[in-house]
C-alpha cells in the first residue's frame, strides 16, 4: 500500500452508490417500468407472479410469496408458522431491530443469543442454551452477506421440534454447503430494501418455502386473511409487493450473480490492502460457501473516533450495529443486562462497515485503505 498521506477532501467515497448501478441498467429499468404503465396492472399482477417464480428458482425452493417489506416477510413468516402470544423465538442480539421486533409484533417473546467472534453470525451453542419449553422457533440471520452455520441450528430444531426462519435480508445469493440461503430452514425471509444486494426502488420483501401448506397460509396472510376474494378466514395483513417493484427487481435479478462476484472482488482487494495494517481485523470467512458481502465489516479499536476521522478524509462508513438488541430500550423489560452477551457487545463497539458496492473502483478502495491506515497510525 502507498504510504502517501491522504489529503482531506481529495476524494469522496460513499458507503453505497446506487446511482452508479442505475446507470448500467437504466434502459432495462425504463423498459420494465413502461411495460407496467402500459399494462395498468399494479397490484399482484404478472410481474409479481413472474418474480415469485424466478426468486423461488434462484433460491432453490418450490414457492415464493411477495410481500410489502422484509419486516413483513418476518412477521407473516412467523405467523404462518403459528407463532403467537406465550411463545419464545430465539434471535441473535447482533442484528437489525426488525428481526426481534417481528416476534414482538405477534405477542411472542424474542430470546437473545450471542454471536461467533469471527463471523458476527449467531452462535449455535448460545442458541442451544436459550431453548426452553416455550421455545417455538429460531431465526438465524445471515449477517453481512455470509451464511450462518445452519447444520447445528437445523439439528437443534429437529431435536426440539422448532421452526427455523432464515433472515436473509442481507444475504440473497449466499450459499451454505452448496445450497442457497433461504432454502435451508422452513422459511426464508428476504428484503428488497433499496440498499440490499437485490434492492428495489422502494420497500419490498418475499418469503420462500418448500412447504405447500406454509405457502398457502402466506398467500392468505398477505391479503387480509383471504384466499377467496371477499371471504376472510383469519386475521391478515395488507402486505403485497407491487408490480412496479417486481418489474424492477426482475431486471436486477438478472445481474445479481455478476454483482455478487464484483462484491467479492472488492472484498479481496480490501483484504490485500488491509492485510498488513496494524489495528484492523478484516472479515472472517467461515468456509461454508459463497459470501456476497452486503457489507465489508472490519473490527477496530476506538471505532467511533476512527469513523469520525475517516469522514473528514472523505470516506463514509457505517456502524451496524452500535447497540445490541438486548440493550435496546424497547426490551428493557426483559431483564437483560450489559455483560449478558459479551461477544455481541464487543462487536457493537468495534464493527465498522467500509464502502462496498459492485462499482467501487480501485482508486476508491485504495483511498479508503490508505485513509484507514493513516487514521490508525495517527
Amino acid at each position: 500500500m502507498s504510504t502517501a498521506t491522504v489529503i482531506q477532501g481529495q476524494l469522496k467515497v460513499p458507503v453505497l452508490d446506487l446511482k452508479a448501478q442505475y446507470q448500467t441498467i437504466k434502459d432495462e429499468i425504463q423498459t420494465a417500468i413502461n411495460s407496467v404503465l402500459e399494462n395498468q396492472h399494479f397490484i399482484l399482477g404478472p410481474e409479481v407472479k413472474a418474480l415469485e417464480a424466478e426468486i423461488a428458482a434462484y433460491c432453490g425452493t418450490k414457492y415464493a410469496v411477495g410481500v410489502a417489506s422484509g419486516t413483513d416477510a418476518l412477521i407473516l413468516g412467523l405467523k404462518a408458522c403459528g407463532i403467537g402470544p406465550g411463545d419464545e423465538v430465539i434471535v441473535p442480539s447482533f442484528t437489525f431491530i426488525a428481526t426481534a421486533d417481528a416476534v414482538s409484533m405477534l405477542g411472542a417473546k424474542p430470546v437473545f443469543a450471542d454471536i461467533q467472534a469471527g463471523t458476527f453470525n449467531v452462535d449455535p451453542e448460545s442458541v442451544e442454551r436459550q431453548i426452553t419449553p416455550r421455545t417455538r422457533a429460531i431465526i438465524p440471520v445471515h449477517l453481512y452477506g455470509q451464511a450462518a452455520d445452519m447444520d447445528p441450528i437445523i439439528s437443534l430444531a429437529r431435536k426440539h421440534n422448532l421452526q427455523v426462519l432464515e433472515d436473509t435480508a442481507q444475504a440473497i445469493g449466499a450459499t451454505y454447503k452448496g445450497r442457497r440461503v433461504a432454502s435451508i430452514g422452513d422459511l426464508g425471509c428476504i428484503s428488497f430494501f433499496p440498499s440490499k444486494n437485490l434492492g428495489g426502488y422502494g420497500d419490498g420483501g418475499m418469503v420462500v418455502t418448500n412447504s405447500e401448506q406454509l405457502h398457502r397460509h402466506l398467500i392468505s396472510l398477505r391479503a387480509h386473511g383471504s384466499i377467496k376474494k371477499y371471504f376472510s378466514e383469519e386475521q391478515g395483513w395488507n402486505s403485497r409487493l407491487d408490480e412496479l417493484q417486481a418489474a424492477i427487481l426482475r431486471v436486477k435479478l438478472r445481474h445479481l450473480d455478476t454483482w455478487s462476484s464484483q462484491r467479492r472482488e472488492v472484498a479481496s482487494r480490501y483484504d490485500a490492502l488491509l492485510g498488513n495494517v496494524k489495528g484492523v481485523i478484516t472479515p472472517a470467512r467461515n468456509g461454508f460457501g459463497d459470501h456476497v458481502f452486503h457489507q465489508y465489516t472490519i473490527r477496530v479499536k476506538h471505532r467511533d473516533q476512527v469513523q469520525k476521522r475517516l469522514g473528514e478524509l472523505g470516506v463514509t462508513t457505517m456502524v451496524y450495529y452500535p447497540t445490541p438488541i438486548h440493550m435496546q430500550p424497547i426490551y428493557g423489560g426483559l431483564n437483560q443486562h450489559e455483560g449478558d452477551f459479551p461477544i455481541t457487545e464487543q462487536a457493537s463497539k468495534e464493527a465498522l462497515s467500509l464502502p462496498i458496492f459492485p462499482e467501487l473502483t480501485q482508486d476508491q478502495s485504495h483511498h479508503v485503505s490508505e485513509a484507514l491506515a493513516q487514521v490508525l497510525a495517527e
